[in-house]
């Protein structure tokens, strides 16, 4: 993928990831950093994934 969808699916993994974890921990610019990152590293996978070289 390039670095435009990666962007993109790292900006929908931090939402998804809120709204899954809820906003605990500590928080930057209104956004809890660790479900931000727990939903981020999940939806880049998965969608690396699917949309990987075969």
């Amino acid at each position: 993928m390039g670095i435009v969808a990666n962007v993109f699916a790292g900006l929908v993994g931090s939402s998804v990831g809120q709204s899954l974890l809820g906003s605990w921990g500590p928080s930057i610019a209104g956004m809890a950093l660790i479900p931000s990152i727990a939903g981020t590293a999940i939806v880049v996978t998965v969608v690396s994934f699917f949309t990987g070289r075969k």
